[in-house]
């Protein structure tokens, strides 16, 4: 529900990401993938600024990131990600590690951009959505990978309406 109410830009789309990632923290937490818990906790949190962000000034307008914070954001994700992956791998008994700590950071980064109007958010998305989706597979969670895939096309439909929506502004 949220990414389909996001294609359109409806700010409701916040209020049903942030319980679906309710149910997600648990969810992960059993599956052994502890930074997707984690980012699902950051899901809830970004919900509540998403929502208000794009509840003020009307229509929310789309917008691209320069470049250079693209190169910035995603350097600064993988080096957190490695650090983060360095702990879990000594630390804890989390199954993928290195996958789990990379698409956790760049959902960060991705649902930042999102909240912030960006146009490139879903091509980000598209990414993490299939990685996502094969890391949930691996870990037995069938039908939370199908639901990924589902997410890796909308995503694709997202980049494409708020692309003809950018280009109207322009």
């Amino acid at each position: 529900t949220y990414v389909m109410l996001a294609v359109p830009r409806s700010r409701w789309c916040w209020v049903a990401g942030g319980l679906g990632s309710l149910i997600y923290v648990w969810l992960f937490a059993q599956a052994r993938l502890p930074m997707q818990s984690l980012l699902q906790v950051w899901y809830v949190g970004v919900a509540v600024v998403g929502f208000l962000r794009w509840s003020h000034g009307g229509t929310m307008r789309v917008s691209l990131l320069p470049w250079w914070w693209h190169v910035a954001g995603i350097a600064a994700s993988l080096l957190l990600a490695l650090f983060i992956a360095r702990f879990l791998a000594a630390e804890t008994q989390a199954a993928w590690p290195h996958l789990d700590a990379s698409t956790m950071v760049l959902s960060l980064f991705a649902t930042w951009l999102t909240a912030a109007g960006k146009l490139e958010n879903w091509l980000y998305w598209i990414v993490i959505d299939a990685v996502q989706s094969w890391l949930y597979a691996a870990q037995g969670l069938i039908f939370t990978a199908v639901l990924f895939l589902t997410y890796l096309v909308v995503a694709s439909i997202g980049f494409i309406e708020w692309s003809k929506t950018y280009r109207r502004q322009t």
